[in-house]
């Protein structure tokens, strides 16, 4: 039976997620902030802003008013990044099939959400905002995925994370495909952190990738970007079980190592693609601070999650005591503290 799906973000990923769904029969309504990207979609079926050379399905519509989008659907998909998901989750609060919990929900969205009591994970904050029926009943969606891929049918999996099993299930019905294999997991803590520290971890990864490209250094090769992997996805697990991950077998999943490999080695990766400009480019010259960069972050081109992330997980490092030298390192760095090759040299003598 054809099913009724808004999905609130026109970025490439809620695109690609889109057309997967439109692509079984179903009628999905895009929410678009971006006026050029809405009649991009309606009049052209494409996305050429964000997801070039793609042709979506015509069950596919935009508009730009969120209550239009998601009254009356059966399933939401909020899919916008993390410093605007507060925003659009307040504004989504008009619609009254959200008001009376008659819609099922699901996030896509990767990092970690600002708070008067420090940096938050990001379903626990939508709860906050949002009507009592969606407490430990939003779905939290992430995996080693590129919207580009995934968009062109090419095989991947997804983690469908939610207290709620029956709405779990939901989503993994409405989201699987034969070339896109969804699972469910009751962790939505781990699964969140593992979504939103690899980030910051690609970014190290892109430039470490960077200096061996450049021939900086003979010391590093695959074995070393494989150390960094390791290193990484061991702060991972520290940062999870500190936030409240339930299940250890969350990051040795694709949630965790999965994610956290496609996220690093892949061409498609933002974030790897800014650590390699932050060698290649010196693209932070123009900041202040961290701060100073994400006021602005517009002007890189493109959005690297893990920049906002970074700032965040040094936050909780500090609240949680933890030892974690990979991404405390690159949160100086973009902070403008330490030189990112004196970093990455040093950073695996600190491994030992």
């Amino acid at each position: 039976m054809k099913a009724k799906i808004a999905i609130l973000g026109a970025g490439a990923w809620g695109t690609a997620i889109a057309k997967i769904i439109a692509e079984k029969g179903n009628d999905v309504v895009i929410w678009s902030f971006e006026e050029e990207t809405r009649d991009n979609i309606n009049q052209r079926q494409q996305n050429s802003i964000f997801l070039p050379d793609i042709k979506l399905p015509e069950t596919i519509t935009a508009t730009s008013d969120i209550e239009e989008a998601a009254e009356g659907r059966q399933f939401l998909i909020y899919a916008v990044p993390s410093m605007f998901l507060l925003d659009t989750v307040k504004k989504s609060l008009v619609v009254n099939s959200i008001r009376d919990g008659k819609t099922i929900a699901a996030v896509i969205t990767k990092g970690f959400l600002p708070s008067e009591n420090g940096p938050r994970l990001i379903v626990e904050t939508m709860e906050d905002y949002m009507p009592g029926f969606y407490h430990k009943s939003i779905v939290y969606i992430s995996g080693p995925s590129h919207a580009e891929e995934v968009a062109c049918g090419k095989i991947t999996g997804l983690i469908a994370a939610c207290e709620n099993a029956k709405n779990s299930i939901r989503f993994r019905d409405l989201l699987k495909t034969p070339s896109l294999f969804v699972y469910s997991s009751f962790d939505v803590r781990g699964v969140q952190a593992a979504a939103a520290a690899k980030n910051v971890i690609a970014i190290a990864f892109g430039m470490l990738d960077a200096i061996k490209s450049l021939g900086g250094t003979s010391m590093f090769g695959d074995g070393t970007e494989s150390l960094l992997l390791a290193a990484g996805l061991n702060e991972i697990q520290l940062l999870g079980k500190a936030l409240g991950a339930t299940h250890p077998e969350t990051f040795t999943s694709i949630a965790g190592i999965g994610d956290l490999d496609v996220t690093c080695r892949s061409v498609l990766g933002r974030n790897r693609r800014f650590g390699r400009e932050i060698i290649e480019k010196n693209i932070l010259n123009p900041y202040k601070n961290i701060d100073d960069l994400l006021a602005r972050i517009g002007e890189v081109g493109y959005l690297p999650e893990g920049v906002a992330a970074a700032k965040y997980i040094r936050i909780l490092a500090e609240k949680h005591k933890l030892k974690i030298p990979v991404s405390f390192g690159m949160s100086q760095i973009l902070n403008r503290e330490i030189d990112p090759y004196e970093f990455v040299q040093k950073l695996f003598e600190g491994l030992k």
